[in-house]
Order: structure tokens, then sequence, then C-alpha cells
């Protein structure tokens, strides 16, 4: 589903800039106002969440806060032209309907798309059947995976555009990190403690089956093992899963590995690796802080590092009978990454705030609705598999 412009909000950027509303002040809120406050042509107009503690949040920006969407609508301020859902995932279907039914039509969508396939599925149905009334009124609706923008992912799409590696065969993925006790701390955190609604799966995984996909295609097959659990022993009521092993078949026929635990202190995971979120400091300069690892018939790379492997400085034709293989010394190089210092939450506001102005955005980056549901169905084959049905396919469309 490619986004496109709506005549509404063509007519009106030209004289005045874009107004923004927030529903949802917890973690990531706050992260996309700063990228809507940095852009030349958008304003955060207010955040909406019941929660008190929203209020000094939203103050630190400058704006209002109201209790629900309702209240923002019957104010006296001006009517946002477009929204950002970052509430709880489970939340976020229902919030985004609401948004559409009240005409607010311009959606930034946090991901997960949703928590369940089930409501995911309700969401693309309920988008088909907006796009089916005015032409000119269709909704823009970006899934916020925006990993998709970061520079070594995008400088990895590059280079396999590229051919670099060659004929990709496999990959190699790892998120491994330690989550403290304030992170699932009631009130705010509760909710990621809790199977039905949090789990590493939801919130972590699916950001990288996300990139995955994005790099090489969808994923068609999965298996998974469960990790030991760790933080049940202390509190029976943290019911969601720490991590998994998991084997991936892709519909092109490239196999991979992931393991994904929130229970272990380590440098290897794509936050940490980056630098892409500020709450978690990256590690000292020499450190291992590669989080995948891809292997072609060229060469073989890992990111984010950026290091290249190959033998490509080997030649049969040089007159010394020399082979490429294992009996010759491995050629190094570590790849340039064009704008490592860019914000990933910048880039990908700014390429929504085009595609609302009906700027031509070049190649397709942005997570549709339909990419958001396909990496859902993949985290609930890894949750299917986990719990004992073994391989599990996964839809394709």
């Amino acid at each position: 589903m490619t986004l496109t412009s709506s005549s509404t909000i063509s007519e009106h950027v030209g004289s005045q800039k874009l107004r923004i509303v927030i529903i949802g002040a917890g973690l990531i809120g706050p992260r996309h106002a700063q990228s809507v406050q940095r852009h030349p042509l958008t304003q955060l107009l207010a955040f909406v969440d019941p929660s008190p503690s929203a209020i000094p949040i939203a103050e630190s920006f400058g704006v209002p806060c109201y209790p629900s969407l309702a209240e923002l609508l019957d104010s006296k301020d001006p009517r946002p032209d477009a929204a950002i859902v970052a509430t709880p995932n489970h939340t976020h279907v229902d919030v985004t309907i609401k948004l559409l039914e009240t005409g607010i039509r311009n959606i930034l969508l946090e991901k997960p798309i949703s928590d369940d396939l089930d409501s995911a599925e309700r969401l693309l149905a309920a988008l088909k059947k907006h796009e089916n009334g005015n032409e000119n009124a269709k909704p823009n609706i970006l899934i916020g995976h925006h990993r998709r923008f970061n520079p070594y992912v995008r400088t990895t799409k590059t280079l396999l555009n590229a051919n670099s590696l060659g004929t990709i065969i496999a990959v190699n993925g790892l998120w491994t990190l330690l989550k403290p006790p304030l992170y699932f701390a009631p009130p705010i955190g509760s909710w990621r403690a809790d199977k039905n609604k949090g789990g590493v799966l939801g919130i972590n995984l699916i950001h990288d089956i996300d990139v995955l996909q994005f790099l090489f295609g969808p994923i068609s097959r999965v298996y998974a093992e469960p990790t030991k659990p760790q933080r049940q022993e202390n509190n029976p009521e943290h019911t969601a899963e720490e991590g998994c092993a998991v084997t991936l078949r892709f519909q092109s026929g490239i196999v991979g590995t992931f393991l994904i635990c929130d229970v272990t202190p380590s440098p290897l995971n794509f936050e940490t690796g980056t630098g892409e979120n500020p709450t978690i400091p990256p590690v000292s300069s020499g450190s291992a802080s590669d989080c995948y690892r891809i292997f072609g018939t060229r060469g073989s790379l890992s990111v984010p590092d950026m290091t290249r492997w190959s033998y490509d400085h080997v030649s049969a034709d040089d007159g010394g009978g020399k082979e490429k293989g294992w009996n010759q010394e491995l050629g190094v190089q570590r790849m340039p990454v064009e704008g490592g210092d860019e914000r990933p939450f910048d880039r990908q506001w700014e390429y929504f705030v085009d595609i609302l102005h009906g700027k031509k955005v070049g190649e397709e980056v942005g997570c549709s609705v339909e990419d958001g549901v396909r990496a859902l169905r993949v985290v609930r084959a890894v949750r299917q598999s986990m719990e004992g049905s073994g391989p599990v396919d996964v839809q394709v469309d």
C-alpha cells in the first residue's frame, strides 16, 4: 500500500505548518515529539494521554495534554492535520480506527501494528473501507518501523542491491540485552510483563523481523525454542516471554537463525551497536557490537560495524594458480556509512511529511500497513512454535 497525499493536506501545507497531535506520552511519544519540533514544516499541537504523569511531559514541550481525543477535538485548539499513535501495543488498532472515524486520516502508527493478528487484520479491513470512498481523502498510515531509516540499514540495503555480497545464502541475528525491573514496574510498565500484551517478541523481535524482511523479502517458515524463564521465578505474575532461539526460512530460499533474550547483559543488539536509542549507551570503541551477520557467495558482512570479508583480492588469472577459498587470507573492508549521525526518527518523520506534501520520496522505504501485518504474522508464528507447534508456515501474500 503506497502512501499518497490527499488534496486537503496539499492545499493546507502551502500556507502553514502541519499541526500534529501525539497520542501517548510514554517512552516513545516524547521521542516523536522531538522529531516533530525539529522539522521546519510541522508544529506539535498537543499530547493526548489520560495519565496525570503525561501533563509535565507535555508541558516540557510547551503544549497542552488532553485526557482524550474527544476533549481535544471539542477544545478551542485547531484541529490536527495528522496524528502519531504511541500508546501501548494492544491499543494501537482501536486508537487508529477512532482517528479514522473522526476524519484524521494521516497517521504515523508506532510499531507493532498491534499485539495480535486479528485486530491488525481488522485495521487493514477498515483502511480498505476508507480507501473505497473519496479518492482525495484516502488515509495515509505509516507504521513506525523506524529502523528502515537507520543509516546502517540503508547502507546494508544499498550493498545488497549492488550485489556486493553476491547471492545471499544465510543470515544470523542477535538481540540480547538486560531490561531493568523498572521497565516492567506498574502502573506504566505493567502491561509489558503481561503475556497477552507485552513480551520480547512483540516489543523487540518484531523490529528485527521487519528489518530482515525489508532486506531479504518475506519469511515463510519459522521454528522456535524458548529460553529458560528467569523473572517468573521471583514474580509469578510476570507471564511475558523473555526470549527464544529461532530458525528462519525466507521465501527466496535464504535461511537464518535469530537469538533474542532480554535477561542477559550483552552489547549484541541493534540499539547498543548503532547508538540509535539515547537511553541505551553505546559500547566503547573497539568492542563487539554486531547484531546481524549476512553470508553471500561473494562476501559476508556484519552489521552495524559494517565489516565486509571477501576473497575479492584473489585472482586465478594472476599466473600463480590461486583459487578463492580457505587457503587464502580473507580481505577485510570497513564499509562507509552515509549519514551515520542522523536520527532515524527524524528521517522517518521527514519521509512522512514529504508524503503529506505530495513530494516524490524515491525508494519506497516506509513501512505500510500490509508490511506491519506481515511482520506480525511472523511473530505470531514464532510464538506458536515456542508453545509447542513445531515448525510453523507463515502466510506470504
